[in-house]
């Protein structure tokens, strides 16, 4: 298997020679500009990994990965307009740039492109879990702007939430790599699996990051969750354990709609600290990044193979971005 790198290069070169046409140039203009901000590209670069670890030639896989990383720019451009997101990897949002209907419109664009990329692999086992795993990111969606109006969303519910908005995709780019490979369907399987419990360490994580991480390695501003009101592991267990003072502070800051940014930001922040919040989701990142390297470890591949994947797992887990 190759290096990280090396398959982050094969992604990039693919994505960067990707032939938009140049009319209508506001149609297009918003996708090349948002595909050229970067990013981790780890969907891409686990489905060629996958591909390459199951015996497979990843470069029959690079369409496939691309049209999985397209699919993901795609729902960040909509995601950023609900969220109302002023930044996506240090750089203006599609929607502030532009604007709201355009991001629209070029994440629809985005999402057919990356249908006909997945399709040129003619594997209908991957066009299925293609859909499948679109279906499941929208509900996730749907189940967390649902949440925005209730004060009684449990763990295990966001815990289910964003295992549909973020994990399965994860899933889906090991065992798209997989399938195409011709691996039997229970290697593939654990490969899924590996990718799901990755993906919810991965999300949990990104909730750390936006309390307690550096906006020049995060890429987005802090405390975008904090302003929102998102219920977010740090918040749902923060409701939860709140009693007294505490839980008065909290509900003030959830619903003073004057409250400055820089005041909001640090007073919940606080109040996490004073909770423990923040412990809890280590914990939870450890567990869920453990079953993923048990699932790894299961798959019947090299053990340099393995290695990989672990080693990727215990980064992405415990990354600072």
């Amino acid at each position: 298997m190759k290096a990280f790198q090396e398959y982050l290069d094969i992604v990039n070169g693919a994505i960067a020679v990707i032939p938009y046409p140049l009319q209508p140039n506001q149609l297009y203009e918003p996708i090349a500009y948002h595909m050229a901000l970067g990013g981790k590209r780890v969907r891409p670069v686990l489905t060629l990994m996958a591909c390459d670890a199951m015996g497979g030639d990843p470069s029959h896989a690079i369409d496939v990965a691309v049209g999985l990383e397209m699919f993901h720019n795609f729902t960040l451009l909509h995601d950023d307009v609900m969220d109302n997101a002023d930044v996506r990897r240090g750089k203006p949002t599609v929607h502030r740039r532009w604007n709201d209907n355009t991001a629209i419109l070029s994440g629809d664009t985005m999402l057919t492109i990356a249908t006909q990329y997945i399709a040129r692999s003619a594997n209908w086992q991957c066009m299925d879990l293609f859909n499948k795993t679109a279906i499941e990111i929208y509900e996730g969606q749907q189940w967390d702007m649902d949440y925005e109006d209730r004060n009684d969303v449990t763990v295990d519910e966001y815990i289910m939430m964003i295992r549909l908005k973020t994990s399965v995709l994860l899933g889906c780019a090991l065992k798209m790599g997989a399938l195409i490979a011709d691996a039997d369907i229970t290697e593939a399987d654990l490969l899924y699996q590996a990718g799901v419990n990755m993906g919810l360490a991965f999300q949990l994580r990104d909730d750390v990051l936006d309390v307690w991480g550096d906006p020049e390695t995060f890429g987005k501003e802090i405390g975008g969750d904090i302003m929102n009101n998102k219920k977010t592991f740090l918040l749902i267990n923060a409701m939860q354990l709140a009693k007294g003072d505490d839980a008065d502070e909290l509900r003030h800051w959830l619903n003073d709609p004057y409250a400055t940014r820089d005041d909001k930001v640090k007073g919940v922040t606080a109040l996490y600290e004073r909770l423990g919040v923040r412990q809890l989701a280590e914990d939870a990142i450890t567990h869920y990044n453990d079953l993923a390297v048990a699932a790894f470890n299961r798959v019947k591949m090299s053990d340099d193979d393995k290695q990989a994947f672990v080693t990727l797992a215990n980064r992405l887990s415990g990354r600072q971005y």
